[in-house]
């Protein structure tokens, strides 16, 4: 019985995750003991639940059935588990968790560190990276995210607000000529992170235009990459404040169109539904949230 309890942990691993090597990943096991799992389950129930394929692996009828009871006696051991450690003062277990490459220093940061300081047996894993992890895929627990938020399969709260800046080199200005209206813009040249959209939104509090970079010189995929890029004089872009407070108080950076501003955005906390430290997750939200 207790084996087919894991199998079917396993297999919910599985059909989350999307592939069996994601759920190698985030179960710390091998490729081949996570389908040998799923084999012995389907053995078990004599039946297939799962169509295999080179590119992607999609439930059979059999196995969407499958997949809500397993899912229940996932939640149910958590649930378990958490109401034992729940009489424990002290927190066990580990962490994955995936931040922004930028901000080490802002409020978010120092929060994380000052709780893995205070909780000594949580074994902490930090991934820092600009771009959007697959939270289940990947095996994350908790990942920070700005802006709108999509995945609706995600539970998210919000725990700060991100400003940002439209800024240019000096040089790069003069290279352009002044830049005192919206039509301006048209003269410029944009960095655009490859991660988000290339049109973007400016507010002057009262109404919000969105702008249509025409002339795109480089496209970078890091908060670090654009900055350097805007201090090498080879485009505008909006930048988070935090990061370019020294560029802007020592003129390296100037701020374009300050009347103009893009719109303030959210900071999210952002974990699954259901996780195998669902308890940790919600005390380390809990220390992130205001």
């Amino acid at each position: 019985m207790i084996d087919t309890y894991r199998n079917l942990a396993v297999f919910v691993a599985v059909a989350d995750s999307g592939s069996f090597s994601a759920a190698a990943r985030r179960l710390s096991l091998s490729t081949s003991v996570v389908s040998h799992h799923v084999t012995r389950l389907e053995e078990r129930l004599e039946t297939p639940l799962l169509f295999r394929s080179t590119r992607a692996l999609t439930l059979t009828a059999e196995g969407e059935r499958v997949l809500g009871s397993a899912r229940r006696m996932v939640a149910a051991g958590e649930d378990a588990i958490d109401a034992l450690a729940d009489t424990s003062d002290q927190l066990v277990g580990s962490l994955k968790i995936s931040l922004p490459a930028f901000g080490d220093q802002g409020p978010v940061h120092q929060a994380i560190w000052s709780f893995a300081k205070a909780h000594p047996l949580v074994a902490m894993s930090i991934h820092s990276t600009d771009r959007q992890v697959d939270l289940i895929r990947d095996g994350y627990d908790l990942a920070i995210r700005l802006g709108v938020l999509t995945d609706s399969a995600l539970k998210a709260k919000r725990i700060a607000w991100f400003e940002r800046k439209l800024v240019a080199s000096p040089d790069a200005l003069t290279r352009w000529g002044r830049i005192a209206s919206l039509d301006d813009l048209s003269r410029g040249e944009f960095i655009h992170f490859s991660m988000v959209p290339q049109k973007f939104a400016l507010t002057d509090g009262r109404e919000e235009i969105i702008v249509t970079p025409e002339r795109i010189r480089l496209e970078v995929s890091s908060i670090s990459a654009g900055r350097q890029a805007a201090l090498a004089g080879l485009g505008m872009l909006n930048l988070p404040a935090s990061e370019i407070e020294a560029d802007l108080a020592t003129g390296r950076l100037v701020e374009v169109l300050p009347r103009w501003q893009p719109p303030t955005l959210g900071v999210y906390a952002v974990w699954p539904e259901t996780g195998a430290r669902k308890r940790l997750t919600q005390r380390l939200v809990e220390v992130l949230s205001p």
